[in-house]
């Protein structure tokens, strides 16, 4: 198997170091004092040059520090995922989040996958990553690894835009890495994203995404 890519290493890094200071996050109580469930759905829609386009949605669930995931079209095509990680959090002006979690991976691709959300938030900005290691339990050399950095600058709290970068198995183009810009709004719960990737590169891919959470 291939030595994993500098940047994974930094994300393994970065989690050791979460593990070592972060405490959970405290717990979102309703009107009652209980604590509470949050819930996200989200669709990303996929304009791939010269490929037929395609859904990603994700639903998660979140209550303190427990984290539930359920993803397809995500590892690759065709392919679903369910995860539970571990949300941490430390910080005040500085806030480093993180939620190492451990998947399932099942459909074309079948495995094992090892995988971490991770951001560093300061006013304004936020650096954040998403990342997995899929180990294919049917074939060791289809195993590969999967990350999603992104620099935001919110101007406002309804803005933001930034840098993005992706490797992805569910597509491919003539970059082994796609990297571009994006810009989202967001209005009272519900978010709306336009991904833009190698423009000046190649033939641009788009990504559409919204998002609720309730």
């Amino acid at each position: 198997m291939k030595q994993l890519p500098k940047f994974a290493a930094f994300s393994v890094v970065m989690l050791q170091t979460s593990l070592a200071s972060a405490q959970g996050p405290p717990a979102d109580p309703d009107s009652n004092g209980k604590e509470t469930w949050q819930f996200t759905l989200t669709a990303a829609g996929y304009i791939v040059p010269n490929q037929d386009g395609y859904v990603s949605p994700t639903v998660t669930a979140d209550r303190r520090w427990l984290h539930l995931e359920a993803r397809y079209n995500y590892e690759n095509l065709r392919t679903g995922s369910v995860w539970v990680g571990y949300n941490f959090s430390t910080g005040k002006e500085l806030i480093l989040a993180m939620t190492p979690m451990i998947g399932g991976v099942f459909g074309r691709t079948t495995g094992i996958a090892p995988g971490c959300q991770a951001s560093i938030t300061y006013k304004k900005i936020e650096l954040s990553v998403s990342n997995e290691f899929v180990f294919d339990t049917g074939r060791q050399d289809a195993s590969f690894y999967y990350a999603w950095p992104q620099l935001t600058y919110s101007p406002f709290n309804w803005l933001r835009v930034g840098l993005v970068a992706q490797r992805n198995k569910a597509y491919h183009t003539s970059l082994d890495t796609q990297r571009g810009f994006f810009a989202g709004f967001s209005h009272k719960k519900m978010e709306f994203t336009t991904y833009i990737f190698n423009a000046g590169w190649t033939q641009p891919t788009v990504v559409l995404e919204a998002g609720v959470s309730f």
